[in-house]
C-alpha cells in the first residue's frame, strides 16, 4: 500500500521512461563502432581499423593507404528483467539492428578524408502487455554523422578532427493507473538534430608502440514535448532536452609482429549532460584492453571492457523516485563484457570482419519501501549479446 500520493506520482512518472533496455553497453553507448574496434574489447583510440575508425579517433584514418570502405551491421539483443510487483517481466524489445557505414581516403600528400555514419546509441522497451509497469513503451535512437579530416606530419605525429551531425528519435507512451485516470499518455515520435565534433591525435614512435588521445564534444538535443507531455501528470518539470555527453579518451596500443595489444581508457561525462544529470546520472569510467593475433590471410581478435556503473542508488526514503527512475527507466547497469572476433581476406582489396559481444548479468536492487511499504524493493537484471559482420573494400 502505498504511504504517500505525491512520491507515487512521481515514481510513475520517473517511469515514464521506465524499464526501457539499453540499446547499447556504456550508459547508454555501444562500447565500440565498427567490428574490428569492438572484437578489440572497444580499444581503438591508439589502434587503426582503416575506415572504421572514423567515429573513434578522426587523426587515425591517415593510417589507409588509398582509398577504403567498410560498411556492415550489429544485431543486438539486450535481456531486460525488471521485478516491482510479485512477478518478474521481461521487456519484448529485446533486438534491434544498428547499421554503420564508413569511408577513408588518402586525397592529397599527407591528407585524408572521410566519411562515417553508424548508430551510436539509444534504448528502447516494451512492457505495454504489462499494467504493474504502466504498460511502458519507450524508444530513443541516435545516429551520427562525420566526416574526419586529418593531417599526417613526417615525424609519426597525426592530427584529425571531425564535425559531427546527430539525428535523434524519442518516443514515449504509458498508460496511467486507473486510480489516476487510466488515460493513455504521451507526445508520439520527436526527432532533433545536434551538432559537435571530435578531436584526435596520434603519435607512432615507430617502433610498433602508438599513443593516441581523443575529445568528443557534448552534443545538444531537444525533444520538443516528449519529457514535459510525459511528465506533465506528475508536476515534474524536466525539460525536453537530453544531451549525448562529451568523452574524452586516452589509449595506447603495441605491436609485433602478428601481434597486437591496445588499452584505452575513457570517461564519459554523463554528469554534465542536461537530462541525464537531472536523474542523477554521474561520469562514467571506462577500460578496454584487446589483443589480436594477426596470420595476414586472417586474423583473430578478443577483448574486455570494464565501465563503472553510472547510475547511483541511494537507498534513502528522499531519493526513493530517483531510485525507480534509475532501475525502471535508464537501467544502464551493464559493467562487464568480453568479445571475440576474427577477419578474413579473400584478396588483397575484400575482407569480413565478425565479432560477438556478451555483456555479464548485471543484478541491481534498491529499497522502495517508503513508497511501497515495509520490505518492497524493485529488481533488476540486465544482460546483452551483440553480433556484428562487416565488409571491407580496399582500392
Amino acid at each position: 500500500m502505498l504511504q504517500n500520493n505525491k512520491l507515487m506520482k512521481s515514481a510513475i512518472a520517473l517511469s515514464i521512461i521506465a524499464s526501457s533496455s539499453l540499446y547499447a553497453t556504456n550508459g547508454d553507448t555501444l562500447i565500440g563502432v565498427g567490428a574490428k574496434t569492438r572484437a578489440m574489447g572497444g580499444a581503438g583510440i591508439a589502434l587503426s581499423q582503416g575506415a572504421e575508425s572514423t567515429l573513434v579517433n578522426p587523426a587515425l584514418i591517415t593510417d589507409v593507404k588509398d582509398t577504403e570502405i567498410s560498411f556492415g551491421g550489429t544485431i543486438f539483443m539486450p535481456t531486460i528483467k525488471t521485478k516491482m510487483s510479485p512477478t518478474e517481466h521481461k521487456s519484448a524489445a529485446d533486438i534491434s539492428i544498428i547499421p554503420g557505414v564508413a569511408i577513408a581516403s588518402n586525397i592529397a600528400p599527407n591528407v585524408y578524408l572521410g566519411v562515417g555514419m553508424w548508430g551510436t546509441a539509444g534504448m528502447g522497451t516494451d512492457f505495454k502487455k504489462y499494467p504493474d509497469l504502466f504498460k511502458m513503451e519507450t524508444t530513443l535512437q541516435l545516429m551520427q554523422f562525420a566526416v574526419p579530416v586529418a593531417y599526417k606530419f613526417s615525424n609519426g605525429l597525426s592530427i584529425g578532427v571531425a564535425p559531427i551531425l546527430q539525428y535523434g528519435s524519442l518516443d514515449i507512451h504509458y498508460q496511467l493507473p486507473a486510480g489516476m485516470g487510466g488515460s493513455n499518455v504521451g507526445d508520439g515520435q520527436n526527432q532533433d538534430f545536434g551538432f559537435g565534433a571530435s578531436v584526435g591525435a596520434t603519435y607512432d614512435f615507430g617502433n610498433g608502440f602508438k599513443l593516441g588521445a581523443v575529445y568528443k564534444s557534448k552534443i545538444s538535443m531537444n525533444y520538443a514535448h516528449s519529457l514535459t507531455a510525459a511528465t506533465a501528470p506528475f508536476r515534474l518539470n524536466f525539460g525536453d532536452k537530453l544531451d549525448q555527453p562529451a568523452e574524452i579518451g586516452i589509449g595506447a596500443s603495441f605491436n609485433s609482429g602478428p601481434h597486437t595489444i591496445a588499452i584505452d581508457y575513457k570517461k564519459i561525462k554523463w554528469g554534465s549532460a542536461a537530462g541525464y544529470k537531472n536523474f542523477g546520472w554521474k561520469d562514467q569510467n571506462v577500460l578496454a584492453i584487446g589483443y589480436e593475433y594477426n596470420a595476414g590471410q586472417w586474423a583473430l581478435r578478443a577483448g574486455f571492457n570494464h565501465a563503472t556503473n553510472p547510475l547511483t542508488i541511494y537507498n534513502t526514503p528522499s531519493k526513493t523516485a530517483i531510485d525507480m527512475f534509475n532501475l525502471l527507466g535508464f537501467p544502464a547497469t551493464a559493467e562487464n563484457h568480453i568479445t571475440l572476433g576474427g577477419s578474413y581476406k579473400f584478396n588483397q582489396n575484400f575482407s569480413v570482419d565478425t565479432t560477438l559481444v556478451y555483456g555479464f548479468n548485471k543484478k541491481t536492487s534498491a529499497d522502495v519501501s517508503a513508497m511501497f511499504g515495509p520490505g518492497a524493493k524493485i529488481t533488476n537484471k540486465h544482460s546483452e549479446l551483440g553480433a556484428t559482420v562487416q565488409f571491407n573494400y580496399k582500392f
